[in-house]
């Protein structure tokens, strides 16, 4: 049985030829690559035996290199040390806790859960910056910037809860009794932060599926 590597999520496909797009992320034939059965390119050997032709050596222009060399060491920084998915756990872990704490707040009026709602939304916007710069910089390099379904979905979703966090805490900033009980604004309220949570639900599915599309089912 042949195997085929997406080359952008990683998942293995067994059959006599790749699938026409890959389950996991979506991408279509021409990413997959046939590998052996330690996951290496079948082809990379025949690729090396093949005569190069002589590097051609650019020298860089001067000014550029010292950004450019930031650039790609804060890049590797973020990938071999996977700060997105470690960055990323703190809205997934703090905005359930957030809608559960606002939902008691509103429903059966219990002022010091809707505190603890609000705080903890603040500093999950603090952090927001962190995951999307982290993710942008995984979609780019580890992904290729493949504008595949799932991806461009993540990416709906993770703008998604950045507005309605965003929404949410100038909101309470503005009106700090908008979630009470005699608000008539606390259901609207309610109802933005539990569509943050969806969408926030919806990103973290599609962020497994792209960690364990390698693995074996």
């Amino acid at each position: 049985m042949r195997r085929w590597k997406c080359k952008v999520c990683g998942y293995i496909h067994e059959g006599a030829e790749a699938p026409e797009k890959c389950p996991v992320c979506y991408a279509d034939r021409s990413n997959f690559v046939e590998v052996d059965a330690d996951g290496n390119e079948i082809t990379a050997a025949a690729a090396s035996e093949v005569k190069q032709e002589p590097a051609i050596h650019i020298t860089p222009i001067a000014a550029a290199a010292p950004q450019a060399q930031t650039q790609g060491f804060l890049t590797k920084l973020v990938l071999r040390l996977h700060l997105h998915p470690i960055s990323v756990h703190f809205p997934n872990g703090l905005l359930p806790a957030s809608v559960v704490f606002l939902a008691l707040g509103v429903l059966f009026g219990f002022a010091i859960f809707n505190e603890a709602a609000f705080f903890n939304m603040v500093f999950v916007l603090a952090t927001m910056p962190i995951v999307m710069v982290t993710g942008y910089l995984e979609w780019q390099h580890r992904y290729k910037g493949s504008k595949t379904f799932l991806f461009l979905t993540k990416i709906t979703c993770s703008i998604v809860v950045l507005i309605s966090l965003l929404t949410l805490v100038v909101w309470r900033f503005i009106n700090p009794a908008v979630a009470d009980p005699a608000s008539p604004d606390r259901l609207v309220y309610l109802g933005v932060a539990l569509v943050m949570l969806a969408c926030a639900g919806i990103a973290g599915h599609l962020g497994g599926k792209l960690v364990f599309a390698g693995r074996n089912r």
